[in-house]
């Protein structure tokens, strides 16, 4: 077991050196981008990658505070679906209005990764292997489909 501030240092590790193995990587545009903070332009919406002791997970999680603006959203990305799951490779689970770690109503587009650790060294390259191409395929898909979103800013 860790201490928090072990666990603390352990996370940010991992996520600096994450960091660090992707920046060279130019988004779909073709410019610099901060991979691990992505900036969507619509509040409310965004790309979260997340690991913990057990499992990991990359999502794009709708939080706005009204939950039928976010189902709005949540509909727009559904008209998607198929342009979505043709670039990432691979169809990822849809929830709609589930409640998050601190208990609030998000709806989330995911896909997880089972029977890893972020504490454990050993799992670094394969949680580096799970975010690395599908947050590359959702800048891809964002890059297009990011207008269709505009009124939602």
């Amino acid at each position: 077991m860790y201490s928090k501030d072990e666990a603390s240092r352990l996370k940010q590790s991992f996520w600096t050196a994450f960091g660090q193995y992707i920046s060279p990587h130019p988004s779909a545009e073709g410019l610099k981008i901060n991979w691990i903070n992505y900036k969507t332009g619509i509040k409310h919406l965004h790309f979260k990658m997340h690991a913990d002791n057990y499992s990991a997970f990359i999502a794009i999680e709708i939080s706005h505070p009204d939950s039928g603006i976010q189902e709005l959203i949540f509909e727009q990305f559904t008209a998607y679906r198929t342009m979505l799951t043709s670039i990432l490779g691979e169809e990822w689970e849809w929830q709609l209005h589930i409640s998050d770690e601190n208990f609030k109503t998000i709806s989330r587009i995911s896909k997880s990764l089972h029977d890893v650790s972020i504490f454990k060294g050993e799992d670094w390259p394969t949680l580096i292997s799970f975010f690395k191409p599908r947050i590359i395929g959702l800048d891809e898909f964002w890059t297009d489909a990011q207008y269709s979103f505009g009124l939602f800013k």
